[in-house]
Formats: structure tokens, sequence, C-alpha cells
């Protein structure tokens, strides 16, 4: 009696008579290549399966679904009708209620049970090897398969963190290995390594990066989670050779919004991100919008300390529309003031929120320490370096601390008596992984803007004195402070509705979220929601930072001509169709 497995899709001959006998053309293929592709079997009871085949397809990052069998078609081959292969060596895992119970040369002992049961064939990361050698890299054995704590998406019982394979690749190849996977979409970035589950680990040289694919062996853990009383799994290593084809990505990949481009984040620790084409050039055209100053910026600062408050009409808009889209992002977000300004500020939010520019109130927070110790047990839970209470800290138009300790207006003014040491934070958090920060300012005297204090201090008036000292990991440099703000959110928009660093994000599990979400547009910065928020600043008596002026005007410019242009070109770019 012939042996035969109905598959969806097609199967080559050698496989239709495969899993039942002592046999098994059932082979350990790391090494192999040729016209044949590798594939890891899952088997589970048939009510199982169209719950693991959705599973599979809302992570189809580690579960690449090639093929199933349909139930009830199982049956024994006859005797020789496949060569000798690994005679009795062990092919598969035994799973009974989710525990692995042993090892088995073939499932010829459970041919009953298997005509109630459904076979699955997952994808490999060997079938990677094709885009390695396209980027100009040898063809090398993968290294071991790590667990992390990345979880997959839970369906109908299947949960599982997601599992990795790790391959060392030289910095200098690392853009064309990435387009080379545009098409199958599984390049995967953590940001450390970990002692393999599954085989050995692999050193990663000098001047190689360590780049991590998701594993199909991510689905022995799925079969441990759904406890079902029996299921096998192909042993790590063990593939059958098939001819299924990995799937290929939809027309249009080599578009601007698919090609990826890789961008270097930070060296310690080691983290590169992942763009589309179309989404950074957005970006950039965001940057050199921001950048232009129609007038000479001096100021942009808390400075009018003869009045109550001091503060200007820069800084709290761009902070505020940030704050928009971070929550609708659904991220946890806090601002931190100095405490003689916490009822003011805590004002404009309540404020903000009425009027619709915020979705919900959000924290205010102070920070009045003066130590290292005290700025970390601050960031920190517990204290702790290594459970961070945030991962990114963000300064719009603050106060900077210059080399003497102080704090300068742009007329070289000293306003310390103002200012909390909110620059130890910053300081702080650059000993603390997980944790990076970006400032934003216009006059160089701003919090962060000690990455480019040498440039301050050769081209900004008074920049040998008033030039901020603390640096962030990311400077950003606007003609007005808010501008930043504005183009940070719309970033965002812009990434996250970017396919290819969505998919980056998620690490390959769950499913995509349509571009361009409502709720995303909706928290855009817009002409109506900054003229709102001026209006509350002005009603607050928070004035004009050049003019001293109490209206609608920020560094002395007015809102309804230069600050509301530069919003809706703002919006314009970012939403604009390529």
């Amino acid at each position: 009696m012939p042996f035969t497995l109905h598959l969806r899709s097609r199967l080559p001959s050698a496989i239709r008579s495969l899993i039942l006998q002592k046999k098994p053309n059932i082979r350990n293929t790391s090494s192999m290549a040729g016209e044949l592709r590798p594939a890891s079997l899952v088997v589970l009871p048939r009510s199982l399966a169209p719950a693991f085949e959705r599973f599979c397809q809302v992570n189809t990052g580690p579960l690449p679904l090639l093929g199933q069998s349909e139930p009830e078609k199982w049956m024994l081959p006859p005797q020789g009708a496949i060569s000798e292969t690994r005679m009795g060596h062990p092919q598969f895992w035994k799973y009974e209620f989710g525990a692995c119970t042993g090892s088995l040369a073939s499932l010829e002992q459970y041919s009953e049970q298997l005509k109630d049961m459904v076979a699955f064939f997952l994808g490999c990361s060997f079938s990677l090897e094709e885009a390695l050698e396209k980027a100009g890299l040898p063809r090398r054995d993968p290294a071991g398969h790590s667990q992390t704590t990345v979880p997959c998406v839970t369906h109908a019982g299947f949960c599982c963190p997601l599992v990795v394979t790790m391959r060392p690749i030289p910095k200098d190849k690392l853009e064309g290995l990435v387009r080379a996977c545009c098409s199958l979409g599984e390049l995967l970035g953590i940001k450390e390594l970990s002692k393999p589950a599954y085989g050995d680990a692999m050193v990663c040289p000098p001047g190689e990066v360590p780049v991590f694919w998701p594993s199909p062996l991510t689905s022995l853990g799925a079969v441990s989670s759904c406890e079902t009383p029996l299921a096998f799994a192909s042993i790590p290593g063990c593939t059958v050779m098939t001819d299924l084809k990995d799937a290929k990505a939809p027309p249009g990949c080599l578009t601007p919004e698919r090609i990826p481009e890789v961008h270097h984040i930070s060296q310690d620790p080691l983290h590169y991100s992942i763009a589309s084409v179309s989404a950074s050039q957005k970006i950039r055209e965001l940057e050199s919008m921001i950048g232009i100053d129609p007038v000479l910026i001096t100021t942009g600062f808390p400075t009018h300390f003869n009045h109550e408050p001091p503060e200007e009409t820069d800084g709290p808009p761009g902070a505020v529309a940030l704050v928009a889209f971070l929550q609708a992002l659904e991220k946890e977000v806090a601002i931190i003031v100095d405490q003689r300004a916490w009822n003011l500020h805590q004002k404009i939010v309540e404020d903000a929120v009425e009027q619709g520019v915020l979705k919900t109130q959000i924290p205010i927070l102070t920070y009045q320490g003066g130590s290292v110790e005290a700025a970390q047990a601050f960031l920190c839970k517990n204290g702790d370096p290594q459970t961070p209470r945030f991962d990114h800290l963000v300064a719009i138009e603050r106060a900077g601390r210059a080399a003497d300790g102080n704090y300068y207006n742009a007329r070289k003014m000293n306003i310390k008596h103002l200012v909390d040491p909110i620059d130890d934070l910053f300081l702080a958090a650059k000993k603390i992984p997980g944790i990076s920060s970006t400032g934003v300012g216009d006059g160089g005297n701003e919090l962060g803007m000690g990455k480019v204090k040498e440039a301050v201090r050769r081209h900004i008036r008074h920049g040998d004195v008033i030039a901020c000292d603390v640096e962030a990991d990311f400077a950003v440099i606007a003609g007005v402070s808010n501008w930043g703000g504005y183009a940070l959110a719309c970033a965002l928009y812009i990434l996250y509705s970017c396919a290819v660093h969505s998919q980056y994000l998620r690490k390959a599990v769950g499913p995509s979220r349509a571009p361009g979400d409502q709720a995303w547009t909706q928290a855009l910065p817009s002409v109506i929601k900054e003229e709102k928020m001026l209006g509350i600043l002005v009603q607050h008596k928070v004035r004009s930072g050049v003019s001293g002026i109490v209206g609608m005007e920020v560094d002395g410019l007015p809102f309804h001509n230069t600050h509301a242009e530069m919003i809706q070109k703002l919006v314009d770019v970012t939403t604009a169709q390529v």
C-alpha cells in the first residue's frame, strides 16, 4: 500500500514516504545546500490544527508555514521504499501533556494515532544561506539557538517566547545583507548575546555584528504550551528536505517603501535599527526643514527671571506635541520639571487635556537630587541599573548646565537659582544600559547640546560661557525648539507607519498594524491644536522668549504665519504618499 501525505502545498516524492518508517530521509542538514529546502516538522492532533495554523500566521517570522498534511491520510510505506539513511538515529521528540518524554527514530508505532493528527512543515533559517551569498558573505554553519524574552503573539492556548539563531556579519556587509533578506522578512536584531538553548554558542569576532534571525525552534515551546496528550516535533538539526518554497514578499518589495536601510543607534550596547529608504528620506527632510532659521535665534529659554512665571513659550508646546503622539502609541509618558514650576505645568497639562490637545492626563514629576546615587535611584526601580523605569529621556528647550556648573540664558545671565539639576539624570542615564537620551535646542545652552558644544563655542554669541556641557545621545538642532518637538512626533509617525521598521519593532512576531493608523494621524501636531496650546500658555502669562510679549508668538516670531506654516509643512511631508 503506498504511503501518501496529502499537502496543501506540493511535496516531492521522497517526502511522501517519510514519516512512519525506520529508515527516514530526515537528515541533519545544517551544512547542506541545493535545490531542495529544509523544513522542520510539528505533528499535532487534528483538533488543534486550526489554532496552530493561525498561531503560525500571526508569528510568521519564526514559524513560516510551508504546508500541512490532511488528516486521515496517513499510511505505512512499503518496505524498502527509500534508500538507507541513518538507520535508527533519533529524529523526533515526543511530547506528552507539554513535556518532552523521549526521542524516536520513527513514528511507526503511532500509526493509529497519526490518522487523527496533522503534520506541519515549517521553513528553516538555513534557507537564508542564499541571502548570505547574495550579500557576498560565505556560508557558515548556524550558531546555537537562543531563547529570548520576546513573547510570540498568543493564540488559542499556543504561547511561547521567540527563539533566535545568530550569525556574525561584517559591519560593511550589514546593509547588503538586510537588503538581500528583504523578501524573506526575517531579520532580527537584539541587544545582547545569551547562552544558546540548542546547539553551540558562536563568538562574534572583532569588526563583526551579531545578527539574529527568528528560528523555527520556537515551535518547540509552542508544542509544550498547548499541553496536548500527544505531539511530535523533529529534533533540532534534523530536517526534511522539500521542494516547498519560502513565502515571497508581495510585488513591489523593491520600492522605496520596502527597501531597508540600516542605522547605527549606539555602540554600548551595540544597537542597530532598520527603516525603509522612504521613511529615512522623509525624516531627513523633516530635519532639514526644522533647521531653517528665519531670524538669528539667540534665545529660546526660560529667561524672564524678572517676571512670574519666568518660562517662555518655546519648549512646552513641542514637549506636549511629542507626548500626544507617544500616548497614541500607547507608551507610558511623564514630564519632569523644576519644582517651582510644578503647579504651572500641572495646569498647562490639565488645560491641554480639556481642550483636546492631549488625550489623557500625564504624571508631572520633579527631581532635586544632587548625587549620582540619587539620579540612579530616580531612574531605576530600587536603584538597580538592571531595571530602569524609563527607556528614553527627552529634553526640549530645557536649561542646560555649562562647564562652570551654572545655567545661562542667551544674554549670559546666570539663572541657576531657577533650575533644578535634571541634568544629573542625563549623566546617570549614560551608565545605565537600556536608557538613551535626546536633546532638542536652538541656542546651544539647552540640555543635551553638549553633543555639539565645540560648535556652540565657536559660532554662538557668548558660546564660550553659555554652551551646555551635558550631552545627550542624540542632538536635534532646530530654528525653534518647538519645531524639533513637532518633528520628533512626525518622525515617530513615519517610522511606525513604515512596514520595514514596524516588522523590526515587532521582532518578526505578531500581525502588522495598518500603516497610517487613524489614531496616529489624529495625534499628529496640527495648526489647530498648536494654536490652542499656545493660547493656553498665553492664558497663564507665559512670555515669548525674544520679545517678552505675552501673546501668540514664540521666540519673537508670530504664530499665524511663521509657526503655523512650519507645522503644516511638517505634517504634509509626514503624511505624503510616495
